[in-house]
């Protein structure tokens, strides 16, 4: 398990919203409990249009889903009691932990840039001032007042009692826009995951308003027509494949996907293998394809990468990849006075400016525009592949509109590459999302004579970035033995019991 737990825990991700892909080996299906944030009611195309992907503040809030989506999780899969599932996140912020040095320099970061949101400032700064050094222990105690009174009355106090108070009151005082019914009113859901087949494996993936299980599905359909292993991972034919692949993805994204109660997404269509054959018959081997020429009809804002991920699977075989975030970075940097954690700042995720479809990669379509009530678009792409009925590999990640594609590299590199868990996760990585038309690949993911190669087949580079924070899980079919490996490009770790 793992995935920027520290972060986690600072941050308090129960003003966020995400996905969890859960494998139980007694119903002996995959489920996704989809509990991503909506829209308040009052919220209107007009007041979103003027903000821009970077907003911050009361008004960027989307309604958490986080609690109501755990508690649903705890009502068809729990086997302790709420109150004990509840109490070590109680212990955490009563007791603090000792933060690591990534966190320590992810906070005085933060801090310093708090100039218009004194309470978040008080919050996480230290009480003398210093900066917060690694190994020194982060205590929050209004955030244990919070989770002791989620834990003795259930998600009705997030929602309905003192807690969604305390919320519609910093709304107020801020400008938000998330009132009491807002919060009576959500819901979290029990989905069908997007299925689909790789080369003997079935893959899970979250359905809409995620766009990652459909985007996941069609890039491994396309990929699984051309022999990736003979052409090898790190040659020009076989990343230039990749990135086709990527890119068509993408696009079919921005065109198609967003919430299914607003707008109709043609699941079916974009998984299936016959769509994936016509797909690859369009990708030209010696030439990259236009990016503005294959969505030219559309063209007349980018998601935060501050995403937490965990993968679990217990002595019985059940599986839980989750994947939750409360967007860029600290989310909103409004924390509710009084109650220790943050808000969101999802609403930047919808399309603020209907029919601004640009080359920078701002995307204006309609089918992820804001309106009352609707769940924004996500990247998040909790993963659970299975064979012969058992899961083999539990994955997932942080980072934006990189996530999917950090997904699919994690399946390629295992089942078509032969890596070991460990190797899969420490490779390098890539990256191509459509709009703008370049390609990000981390150090070593791509030589300087492939690259060159690469661009005399029209492709562009960006600098090399750092990709993800996927920690994942490998069983061996075989033995049955259990393989984890917590990412080393963030933080968080493997633990076993």
């Amino acid at each position: 398990q793992g995935g920027s737990v520290a972060s986690s825990y600072a941050t308090g991700n129960i003003g966020g919203g995400g996905f969890m892909m859960v494998h139980d080996v007694c119903r002996r299906d995959v489920v996704c409990v989809e509990y991503r944030e909506t829209a308040p009611c009052a919220a209107t195309r007009e007041i979103y249009s003027k903000l821009n992907g970077t907003s911050r503040g009361q008004l960027s809030a989307g309604v958490p889903g986080t609690v109501r989506g755990m508690a649903l999780a705890h009502q068809q899969f729990g086997r302790l009691t709420w109150q004990s599932l509840v109490a070590p996140a109680v212990q955490l912020a009563a007791e603090g932990f000792p933060i690591d040095s990534s966190l320590a320099t992810s906070l005085n970061g933060w801090i310093k840039r708090l100039g218009d949101f004194p309470e978040a400032r008080r919050v996480y700064s230290k009480s003398d001032g210093s900066p917060w050094q690694a190994g020194e222990r982060l205590v929050q105690p209004e955030l244990a007042k919070t989770l002791r009174l989620i834990a003795d009355c259930g998600p009705d106090a997030f929602y309905c009692g003192a807690i969604a108070d305390q919320i519609v009151a910093e709304m107020q005082a801020g400008g938000g826009l998330i009132s009491k019914s807002d919060l009576a009113g959500y819901q979290a859901h029990l989905r069908w995951p997007v299925h689909g087949t790789y080369r003997g494996y079935e893959v899970f993936g979250p359905p809409p308003p995620s766009s990652g299980g459909i985007a996941l599905v069609e890039m491994l359909n396309v990929l699984e027509t051309f022999d990736l292993a003979k052409k090898k991972r790190e040659s020009a034919e076989g990343t230039h494949l990749f990135v086709e692949a990527m890119r068509r993805a993408y696009f079919d994204r921005a065109r198609f996907a967003g919430d299914p109660a607003f707008t109709d997404v043609p699941v079916a269509r974009l998984t299936s293998k016959e769509y994936a054959r016509e797909q690859a018959a369009g990708i030209d081997p010696h030439k990259a394809t236009r990016s503005d020429e294959l969505g030219r009809e559309l063209l007349t804002k980018a998601e935060g990468e501050s995403t937490t991920h965990f993968s679990v699977v217990d002595s019985a075989g059940n599986a839980v990849s989750n994947t939750y975030t409360l967007q860029d970075s600290y989310g909103s940097r409004v924390v509710v006075r009084g109650a220790g954690f943050l808000l969101n700042n999802e609403m930047t995720d919808f399309n603020l400016q209907p029919g601004a479809t640009d080359r920078d990669g701002r995307i204006g379509t309609p089918a992820n525009l804001v309106d009352p009530g609707r769940r924004m678009l996500s990247s998040q792409t909790p993963t659970i592949v299975m064979q012969g009925g058992r899961v083999v590999l539990v994955t997932g990640s942080p980072g934006g509109r990189t996530i999917i594609n950090t997904v699919l590299g994690i399946v390629t590199n295992v089942i078509d590459f032969g890596m070991t868990v460990r190797e899969a996760v420490d490779a390098p990585r890539l990256h191509h999302q459509w709009l703008p038309d370049i390609t990000k690949s981390e150090t070593g993911r791509i030589s300087s004579d492939v690259r060159q190669q690469l661009e005399s087949r029209g492709h562009r580079f960006d600098e090399p970035k750092k990709q993800g924070d996927a920690h994942s899980i490998w069983i061996d079919p075989a033995t049955g033995v259990r393989h984890a490996a917590a990412d080393k490009r963030i933080s968080g770790h493997a633990a076993a019991e």
